[in-house]
């Protein structure tokens, strides 16, 4: 069962012009529909199910800048500031809490690699830090695990994925953003060349400007319009616990579980070490640019072959405009929660901390994640098609960094100063 959404009162029907076209209501489409509203600049999201239907409302909810890469971090350190006045920006609660987020590592080797990575990114103000076993115990009571450390960063935080998006889609329609769900789009227009609007499943609507945020469904429909976009998608299953007492409001993170608090109480707890790998086409077309990936984290990877093959195939990939989609078909991408992974993340976190072992399961569920090749994403104009900024390929970081990556996007579909440096995150990396 999927996570539940607060909803959003949305237009039936789009307009047949706007300035600039979204496409995509993730929370990183949405926070950039509500920067451009916010700046007086009309704007318009198509989203081809319901707004967070699919990644945005159920990833973990963690905000953090703990183990990103030195380039992510100033996007990360925005994004901090953005979470922390969100509640006043949109008039509601998020459930921003900013509490900190620890890892712990059971083995010295994963200790090493937190320690390389304090190291790397020394003088940026992060205030992440070393933990020792004693210390971890003290911050998480009732522990009886032994660690060989831990990284601890206490500005890192969280917030409620099925509350965050819909309050920041209620606010971008408070400042004057139309957004439509049940309106796929299905192509491009051009003249001369350059972006003029998009056509969708309802009609064209004239645009300026496109930005794409469509997330694991970036790739198809660029590649549609022969614009490659290295993505593969990986399914997370997740659990939410009903209310119980708990160790901490830290959110943490083992080698083989996390958790962290939800808002009603209970706890979200996910197999860390551990994502489903349904093979599809694209993984044959992708693989040696992954190759480093897979060499670096084959245990994290659980592969099969079966029916998500052969789906994922039967959607297609060339379509005209007039055609019925591959986003027409799949509303929204809805993977099975993978009970056996669920129970390894409970009894790997029940060992580690025994209150758990009162943990009752009131909800499971599964996203799938659109992963690139160095797991940063591509926010950038496509040079391709003059017009089209594209924001896709958080590789399950977009949620904690959406507000910041949100109002990069709309930085760049403006032409105005960029919140950061968008040189990291150029398609063009990739070629």
């Amino acid at each position: 069962m999927s996570p539940v959404i607060a909803p959003v009162r949305c237009a039936s029907t789009p307009p047949v012009a706007t300035t600039v076209v979204i496409i995509g209501g993730g929370i990183v489409g949405l926070t950039a529909a509500l920067t451009l509203a916010e700046r007086n600049i009309p704007v318009v999201v198509l989203e081809k199910g319901r707004i967070a239907g699919e990644q945005s409302s159920r990833n973990l909810g963690w905000i953090r800048k703990s183990s990103r890469h030195r380039e992510d971090l100033p996007l990360a350190l925005a994004a901090d500031q953005l979470w922390a006045h969100m509640p006043a920006r949109v008039g509601r609660d998020v459930g921003y809490r900013q509490a900190g987020i620890l890892f712990a590592a059971r083995e010295p080797a994963q200790m090493a690699m937190h320690e390389a990575w304090l190291e790397s990114v020394k003088g940026l103000p992060l205030g992440s830090r070393l933990l020792s076993n004693t210390e971890i115990a003290r911050r998480v009571p009732g522990g009886r695990a032994t660690w060989a450390g831990g990284l601890f960063t206490e500005s890192d935080g969280r917030a409620e994925p099925t509350l965050a998006s819909s309050a920041i889609a209620s606010a971008a329609i408070a400042h004057g953003a139309v957004i439509v769900e049940q309106c796929a789009v299905r192509s491009f227009s051009t003249a001369a060349g350059r972006i003029d609007g998009v056509v969708t499943e309802h009609g064209e609507v004239r645009c300026d400007q496109v930005l794409l945020t469509g997330g694991l469904w970036s790739r198809r429909l660029l590649g549609n319009h022969g614009i490659a976009l290295p993505t593969l998608p990986l399914n997370c299953s997740v659990l939410r616990t009903a209310p119980m007492a708990g160790p901490t409001e830290i959110a943490v993170g083992g080698p083989d579980f996390s958790f962290r608090k939800h808002i009603d109480g209970g706890f979200i707890i996910t197999q860390r070490g551990a994502l489903d790998a349904p093979l599809t086409l694209d993984h044959a077309l992708l693989g040696p640019q992954y190759m480093p990936q897979f060499r670096a984290q084959r245990g994290l990877l659980r592969v099969s072959f079966g029916k998500p093959f052969f789906k994922d195939l039967a959607l297609g990939r060339r379509w005209s405009p007039g055609s019925v989609t591959p986003f027409e078909r799949v509303r929204t991408q809805d993977p099975a929660a993978n009970p056996a992974l669920n129970q390894e993340a409970l009894r790997n976190l029940r060992a580690a901390w025994p209150v758990f072992e009162q943990a009752r399961i009131e909800q499971a569920w599964a996203g799938t994640i659109d992963v690139t090749p160095d797991s940063l994403p591509v926010i950038g104009h496509i040079r391709q098609l003059p017009g089209l900024v594209l924001a896709s390929g958080f590789s399950g970081h977009g949620f904690g960094t959406s507000p910041a990556a949100g109002q990069l996007a709309a930085d760049l579909v403006e032409g105005s100063t960029p919140l950061v440096d968008p040189t990291p995150y150029r398609l063009e990396r990739f070629s």
